[in-house]
């Protein structure tokens, strides 16, 4: 009797979301649907309340480390993969969908797609958007992760990286996870390092993207470069 309770149940919200979609959801009924497909013939409902309220919300549970919702919130290791397993899901989906090759022909283009890049990191990394001469993205290349310094250590890894990419230009982009969107010293002194790095082998730095949450700013708008 009660696995067809819970069966009814669960067919009731999938056929809801079907339906609606998630948007009249409550963020606990999200969760109790994720988790419908990990743990089997079991009510889901209060495990997902006590799971948001453990990390404060839904999106601090999604970015969680996997062994302490384990730990925290008593689930399986299957079940910590798959809530920790959506920010870098959200990422893939929102990076493809801009399709093979874009093209970034102005500061908001290469913001926009800079926060594809970022969607649900949690720490602070630095990409270096590799362009060709019609400014189609070559390749989005990942070159350090960590607060941003000047060590001598980024014009030597970003000169081998357009290189190996064969880029025309390139568009540098990192990420401030506290927030602010406002670009440190160092920001604005390892983009003068990186620029003077380039011209030697004619590779022009066309911006560099910070992005906080959904939002960016522009070097290039705020004439920083």
């Amino acid at each position: 009797m009660e696995k067809n309770v819970h069966q009814g149940h669960r067919q009731r919200v999938k056929t809801r979301f079907l339906t609606e979609g998630l948007d009249g959801f409550e963020d606990h009924q999200v969760l109790e649907m994720l988790l419908f497909f990990c743990i089997p013939m079991k009510d889901t409902n209060d495990l997902a309340h006590k799971m948001i309220n453990e990390f404060g919300s839904l999106a601090g549970l999604f970015e969680a480390d996997p062994k302490d919702i384990c730990k925290r919130c008593g689930v399986s290791e299957n079940t910590a993969v798959l809530v920790s397993f959506i920010p870098s899901l959200s990422r893939r989906y929102f990076n493809r969908k801009w399709g093979d090759k874009p093209v970034l022909n102005s500061s908001s283009k290469a913001g926009e797609y800079s926060v594809s890049l970022f969607a649900g990191r949690t720490y602070e990394v630095f990409f270096v958007i590799c362009l060709d001469s019609q400014n189609r993205v070559n390749y989005a290349a990942l070159v350090h992760e960590g607060t941003i310094n000047e060590s001598p250590v980024y014009p030597r890894l970003i000169v081998e990286t357009v290189l190996r990419h064969q880029a025309n230009s390139v568009i540098l982009a990192h990420n401030h996870p506290g927030g602010s969107l406002q670009p440190s010293q160092d920001d604005i002194a390892i983009t003068k390092k990186i620029t003077s790095a380039l011209e030697p082998i004619s590779v022009k730095v066309m911006d560099h993207i910070i992005v906080a949450g959904d939002k960016y700013m522009s070097f290039k708008e705020r004439n920083l470069i």
